[in-house]
């Protein structure tokens, strides 16, 4: 009997959440086709595997036994499948690097560009990933090396070298009352509505609320969204305000929100992470030698980078350099919530 992984991972999905209004959320597809995929994965397996009740869908004791180790069978299934695109790369001399937001800021192309000086006939593909992903695709072994920010979810089980630190500040709609301050305390913020990544990110969402910063009060949450123009949108439109690095500033400048400084918390790294089985990649590590020695390197290089879905842009060093995906924020995209933590 062969299963299609895509009905695994919905399964894992309604599982943890316990819910298949908020696994649809979460896998981005309609709750009719997630039912769907549900009833065909118990066709193909010949059991049951979940009961509803007024709390939502409760695992039976085949489910429980699924739920189990199905995690750990599309994990292994990831690592297999990203080791085999690896290899892919190499031989195509193709190096892919996961990225969140506006990956190293301005250091972002010299690293590519010195990459480039280092391994001639060599190629950088930069690979964004959405905030649902912290790892920017490195958990699943999707890239070979990734440019972070960090606390992230597995970070554990990767090497990581912090590059660089920056301040975190506040973004606020325009028309919010604090936008006019210079400089905000913290615990003046601590009772707004905040915009928040999926809960399943799990420290990169504690950091980005400032959960351990809060002395004790809990986080009220106004909107999840896990994409950088999804949550300008939820800001801009008052659902909630967000920390966010001080670069965003100038990397995600956008009418209706306003960017000030904030005292009282700790500021962002960022970091470059591989896998451990990168220790002797010879090619990988001369990445990393290119991310550190952007600390003290300068940074007006220009290179070429090559973006997943196709799109090449040119990446030029100093505060210009910027990147989006073109995409406009849905509103459908942008789920808003009315809960603490």
């Amino acid at each position: 009997m062969d299963v299609d992984t895509r009905l695994l991972r919905s399964f894992v999905a309604v599982a943890e959440e316990g819910s298949l209004t908020r696994a649809a959320e979460r896998l981005f597809v309609s709750q009719p086709a997630l039912t769907r995929q549900i009833k065909q994965l118990e066709d193909r397996v010949g059991v049951r595997l979940f009961t509803r009740s007024q709390t939502g869908m409760v695992l039976t004791a085949p489910g429980r036994v699924l739920a189990a180790r199905a995690p750990a069978l599309l994990a292994e299934w990831d690592r297999a499948l990203g080791e085999t695109k690896g290899a892919a790369g190499r031989a195509a001399r193709v190096l892919r690097v996961g990225f969140l937001a506006s990956a190293a800021n301005e250091a972002t192309p010299h690293i590519i560009a010195e990459f480039a000086r280092r391994r001639p006939g060599w190629r950088v593909e930069m690979r964004q990933s959405s905030w649902a992903d912290p790892s920017a695709g490195l958990a699943d072994g999707g890239v070979d090396a990734a440019l972070l920010r960090l606390p992230f979810l597995g970070q554990d089980a990767v090497r990581v070298e912090v590059l660089f630190s920056e301040p975190r500040w506040i973004a606020l709609p325009e028309a919010h009352p604090f936008a006019s301050r210079e400089r905000i305390p913290f615990r003046d913020l601590r009772d707004e509505p905040f915009v928040a990544a999926p809960h399943r990110t799990g420290a990169w969402r504690d950091y980005w609320l400032a959960a351990d910063e809060r002395d004790g009060h809990p986080a009220r949450i106004g909107a999840v969204t896990d994409q950088p123009d999804e949550w300008l949108s939820a800001i801009a439109n008052g659902y909630g305000i967000a920390l966010a690095p001080e670069s965003a500033a100038r990397y995600y400048a956008r009418p209706g929100v306003t960017y000030r400084p904030v005292t009282g918390v700790s500021p962002s790294l960022v970091g470059v992470a591989w896998p451990p089985s990168a220790d002797a990649d010879p090619v990988v590590q001369d990445f990393v030698r290119c991310c550190l020695s952007s600390r003290h390197g300068p940074q007006g290089e220009t290179a070429s980078l090559r973006i997943d879905q196709g799109e090449t842009v040119t990446a030029a060093g100093g505060p210009g350099y910027t990147r989006s995906n073109g995409a406009g924020a849905c509103p459908s995209q942008i789920r808003r919530e009315a809960s603490s933590g």
